[in-house]
């Protein structure tokens, strides 16, 4: 065995193609002879189904701080409805104890916060880069949003004061029928617009591809440079004059607490135009995002010699999300007796669905029976130097077997959901399955293409999906896993595996991918109690056996 599975090594070709079939499972090495034996040259390939349960589950007040992007916007899903999502962020100076020094008055207040953009092309005529957005636009690309900014006067706490062990967390409220922010913490409701403060800023906009061109005019030259897509405004000058520059020499620029103390942040409201609109994922990460002030001031000497400086936030503190969902469809949490006949997969405070590998302790029992090799009384040949049990079966592959609804509401859009992908976790234990680590296929570049021998891209003609599990099994029989329960949701990007916190959780389920909470869009799958027998999510296991 171990032989045939070296020649198989030689070209790459043939290492893709072995990797595809066998999910890359690595404990085929450890089965090697003492599954089959020496003498057992000749087996037999067979497949079966095994039980399993698919049910939903309900995401109520998921924690929405320390997310990897933000969402801001208004977005219709055609089967869901719409969701309207803000963002409450601290601002931080990059510098303290500022000398804005003599008489300063300032130019201009630029804001810039990148949105996620690729490079496409190259204009001919002009030489410069290309850009798209299309991966993190949602919602009609040719409408406009209204955005407030204002000052917001909620302290965003980074220590939890009924636990100084904990860093606070801030968890969503996705209210209905109203035009409020919530959020919650583990004892207390938020409405964001109670505490908003000064409007620094009142626009319509829709966001755009274009470079952000950037001019510098002097006495002698004139220079442009371009930088990527970001929404980019001019702020009130009189604000932020009031704001930070009289407050030179004062505690409230002299360290980082302080300055958060006094000054508590931004809320970036969003509203829909005659419910319409669009929502685009925000790098508020990016060293491009940030707050400056330009201004002028005096030379110390002569009140003539003008100087140009600059003043800058950037958004490195505490941040959030927050929704209004005013859903068609009411999520509720699924049976998980008998399973669901329809799987409702929403990001942000939405939905996903739990997936029980042998729902029964004597499905469990019946597979680890079939596949390890019994010496009785419940006991089962352990390999001595491992101490994995061996296998009287080899597993070939496994894989969740997951059909999308017919008749899921596409807005009219073929396409709508040809690049959804699929994410599985592992439930108990918030982190991905054996399977995500094993795959090869990385792409950090472009997600959409990234983990595809576990997590196969969206099969466009028969509108189905399969999720491989083959390590999992086999860490179920030759080491005891008892992670039998797998959870399903929508991401934009599936190289994301950082999870957060569901607040209070009164079930197994104590977090979700925060990959999901930032993805905006749903879909509707077949469940292991579909109607339709043919779409029923199976669980298929192909393996080899002696003859």
């Amino acid at each position: 065995m171990k032989k045939i599975i070296k020649a198989l090594k030689i070209p790459a070709i043939a290492i893709l193609l072995v990797t595809s079939i066998i999910a890359c499972d690595k404990e085929f090495y450890v089965i090697e002879s003492d599954v089959l034996g020496k003498d057992n040259a000749n087996f037999n390939t067979k497949f079966e189904f095994l039980p399993i349960i698919s049910y939903n589950k309900k995401l109520d007040s998921i924690q929405i701080n320390n997310l990897p992007s933000n969402l801001l916007g208004y977005f219709d899903d055609p089967e869901y409805g719409p969701t309207t999502a803000s963002v409450i962020t601290q601002i931080v100076p990059t510098s303290f104890n500022p000398d804005f020094g003599k008489n300063p008055v300032i130019d201009s207040v630029i804001l810039n916060i990148p949105y996620y953009s690729k490079a496409v092309s190259i204009d001919e005529a002009t030489g410069n880069t290309q850009y798209s957005i299309s991966d993190s636009l949602y919602g009609n690309k040719d409408a406009n949003i209204r955005l407030s900014v204002y000052e917001n006067g909620y302290f965003l706490r980074d220590i939890n004061p009924d636990n100084l062990g904990e860093p606070q967390n801030y968890f969503s409220h996705a209210s209905h029928g109203t035009t409020d922010n919530f959020a919650r913490t583990d004892n207390s409701l938020i409405n964001f617009d109670d505490f908003a403060g000064n409007q620094i800023k009142d626009t319509v906009f829709s966001p755009s591809s274009n470079a952000i061109e950037t001019w510098v005019i002097s006495e002698t030259d004139t220079t442009k440079t371009l930088s990527v897509p970001a929404f980019r405004a001019k702020l009130d000058k009189p604000f932020w004059k009031t704001t930070i520059l009289d407050k030179e020499g004062g505690a409230e620029l002299s360290n980082s607490n302080n300055f958060k103390n006094y000054f508590r942040g931004l809320y970036f409201k969003a509203e829909a135009i005659n419910n319409d609109g669009n929502m685009v994922l925000l790098n508020f990460g990016s060293a491009d995002a940030k707050i400056t002030i330009h201004y002028t001031k005096e030379d110390e000497d002569d009140a003539t010699i003008k100087t140009q400086a600059t003043y800058t936030f950037n958004f490195l503190g505490n941040r959030l999300n927050t929704f209004i969902n005013n859903y068609n469809i009411a999520l509720t949490n699924g049976n998980k007796t008998d399973g669901d006949d329809k799987l409702y997969l929403k990001g942000g405070e939405g939905s996903m669905a739990v997936v029980e590998l042998f729902p029964t302790p004597e499905a469990l029992n019946d597979f680890i029976d079939d596949f390890r090799i019994s010496i009785g009384d419940n006991e089962y040949l352990k390999e001595e130097t491992t101490g994995d049990f061996i296998l009287s079966k080899l597993i070939n592959e496994a894989h969740l077997v997951i059909y999308e609804d017919e008749g899921i509401n596409a807005g009219g859009d073929s396409d709508f959901h040809k690049y959804d992908r699929i994410y599985a976790y592992d439930v108990k234990n918030n982190t991905p399955t054996i399977d995500y680590i094993i795959d090869p296929t990385d792409n950090a570049a472009n997600p959409l293409n990234s983990k595809v021998l576990h997590l196969t891209q969206r099969d466009t003609i028969e509108k189905s999906y399969k999720v491989r599990l083959t390590g999992l099994l086999n860490n179920i029989l030759q080491r005891d896993s008892t992670n039998t329960k797998i959870g399903l949701v929508l991401s934009t990007n599936v190289n994301a595996t950082t999870n957060v916190e569901i607040l209070n959780s009164e079930d197994y389920v104590t977090g979700v991918p925060a990959a999901t909470v930032i993805s905006p869009r749903g879909t509707v799958l077949h469940g292991t109690n579909s109607s339709n027998s043919d779409k029923r999510m199976k669980l298929k296991l192909f393996f080899t056996e002696p003859k």
